[in-house]
């Protein structure tokens, strides 16, 4: 029987949807553990998709959504211990996180998520509302047992940004499951067209238009662009377009496994999971210093950084990688360590699930302490 009854709580938009995946696929592993889960669509339709303040603020929304669904499992079941990704849904849920031990995880505080607010098409209030909405992440951050950080740099952004003990946190990054992930055979030099991929929804966002530009310029050399995007393009020579790929599909990572380079300039991303998946099929990845890409694309070791929004440099990158075969099998090799060693979806849910575990520990020996 199950030694535990953990709640998850989880932000259903752009790649937290994938990350809901990978969590619902590995905790199911755990014998001891039986999960309930609360997943937390973004979208605001029907009659409720009318109200003003519900239909525009997603906090609101969020946080109406995670009481209802914490309500819900409590109702049926006597939980251990809660948690909450993002800390967007537990924002207006902290009277729970007082009542049953709590974890919320978050791949960028909001002050992080400011400094990249153009490139979402978010800005920022007045003084007086984004004071107000400092204090409530602050107060969620504080009524948590701990947290988790999905990098360094969301983990330095809550300790300076919010006030949060560096001691309260612990990173642990959403990962792949990598042997999935994983080419069947090892990647070899071939004479076929070097081929680049770029996995993204927001084509703009994600610099899909910049990279557009830098293929352009090497066309000639016989290479291939594949893009796997929601955005319509018009047909253009030697690029290839795919708009219904589902994530984690069979299609997606064959087209991992098939192309060569992995190419992400993104303007604004906390930690595009993307690039983790393109590591553990040991793809040579090209990508930009945001947010915390660079502990996944360690320059000239797991893969190579160009400034955000470069074309130039883009394309002398990409020229580098196209025409130098053992220098894309080098950076795939370490690419495939780095991830398996730091972005294992299944240990990096054991580890998730050890804290958990430790905290729901904690307040029943606090119980027991208190009945005594």
């Amino acid at each position: 029987m199950a030694g535990y009854e953990f709640g998850f709580i989880l932000e259903q938009a752009l790649g937290h949807v994938t990350h809901a995946k990978n969590l619902l696929t590995n905790v199911a592993l755990d014998q001891e553990v039986r999960a309930h889960w609360g997943l937390i669509d973004f979208e605001a339709g029907g009659i409720a998709g009318r109200i003003p303040v519900y239909r525009s603020n997603w906090t609101v929304r969020a946080g109406l959504r995670a009481r209802r669904q914490v309500a819900r499992i409590n109702g049926q079941t006597k939980l251990d211990a809660l948690f909450f990704h993002t800390q967007v849904p537990a924002i207006l849920a902290q009277s729970w996180l007082r009542k049953i031990p709590g974890i919320v995880s978050l791949d960028a505080t909001p002050l992080q998520y400011d400094e990249l607010g153009a490139f979402y098409k978010h800005e920022k209030g007045p003084a007086w509302l984004e004071a107000w909405k400092w204090r409530l992440n602050r107060d969620c951050f504080r009524s948590a047992r701990r947290l988790v950080a999905w990098s360094e740099w969301t983990k330095l952004g809550l300790v300076q940004g919010y006030e949060v003990p560096a001691d309260k946190i612990t990173v642990i990054p959403p990962g792949v499951n990598v042997h999935e992930w994983r080419r069947p055979m090892p990647r070899e030099p071939h004479a076929n067209p070097v081929k680049i991929l770029f996995v993204g929804g927001d084509l703009a966002r994600k610099g899909g238009l910049v990279l557009l530009e830098a293929f352009r310029a090497l066309r000639h050399l016989g290479l291939e662009l594949h893009l796997v995007t929601k955005d319509r393009l018009p047909a253009e020579p030697g690029v290839f377009i795919y708009n219904n790929l589902a994530a984690n599909s069979q299609p997606l990572k064959d087209l991992y496994h098939t192309c060569d380079i992995f190419a992400l300039p993104t303007f604004a991303d906390a930690l595009a999971m993307v690039l983790s998946e393109a590591g553990a099929a040991g793809m040579a990845i090209i990508s930009t210093n945001v947010g915390a890409i660079p502990e996944l694309v360690r320059d000239g070791e797991t893969g190579l950084i160009d400034p955000a929004g470069d074309a130039v440099s883009l394309t002398q990158t990409l020229r580098d990688l196209a025409t130098n075969p053992a220098l894309r099998m080098t950076l795939g090799e370490r690419a495939v360590a780095h991830v398996t060693r730091h972005y294992d979806a299944p240990t990096n849910a054991s580890r998730l699930l050890s804290l958990l575990k430790a905290e729901a520990d904690a307040a029943r020996a606090e119980g027991a302490a208190t009945s005594r």
